[in-house]
């Protein structure tokens, strides 16, 4: 696997290193140790799939609050996304910053998600499917997320939105949440 970190320190891009020949190509996706190497956490609690429908389809800005604050490795393993992650540790220097990946099966590529950050994602073709794995069990009385069209966090989603579930779409603005987020995302 090819590592490298984004300008969110702690968040990687990795990249299939393929060995080819005339059958195809093999590449490792997931490796304990080079995570390891690479100080990342290497535990794997579940591993989830999601299947979006239609082109447009949005899901976010999802996170856990510590002590059950996850990270994820996420891969399109069918179609394409759009993946955005947010910095929402109080003391980076990166608080509130974001990148943007394109993950595609085409492309390979995979995105580390560390912990307290928040997730989020659009389909940018019909019949994506995204895999997930991730290193802490889903706690629903510690979730929370984000407005994916919060002004504030000036996310650029590429297409309109044709799917959003409504607990998406309640999530609140930053404006009315930061301080409880910065009290319970602090180590």
């Amino acid at each position: 696997m090819i590592f490298t970190e984004t300008k969110l320190k702690g968040a990687f891009i990795l990249d299939l290193e393929r060995r080819e020949d005339n059958r195809g190509f093999f590449a490792r996706a997931f490796c304990q140790k080079e995570f390891e190497q690479h100080g990342l956490k290497p535990f794997i609690a579940q591993a989830n799939v999601a299947f979006n429908k239609r082109k447009g389809t949005l899901r976010g800005m999802h996170f856990q609050f510590p002590p059950s604050a996850e990270t994820k490795l996420v891969r399109a393993t069918r179609g394409a996304i759009l993946d955005i992650i947010v910095d929402l540790r109080p003391e980076s220097p990166t608080y509130l910053q974001h990148i943007s990946v394109e993950l595609s099966a085409d492309n390979g590529r995979a995105l580390y998600v560390p912990e307290r950050f928040a997730h989020g994602y659009q389909a940018l073709e019909d019949a994506t499917e995204t895999s997930y794995m991730v290193g802490e069990f889903y706690t629903p009385g510690v979730e929370g997320g984000l407005s994916p069209t919060d002004p504030r966090l000036g996310l650029k989603w590429p297409l309109p939105t044709t799917e959003i579930s409504d607990k998406d779409r309640a999530w609140k603005l930053l404006e009315e949440i930061e301080p409880e987020v910065k009290r319970k995302m602090s180590v």
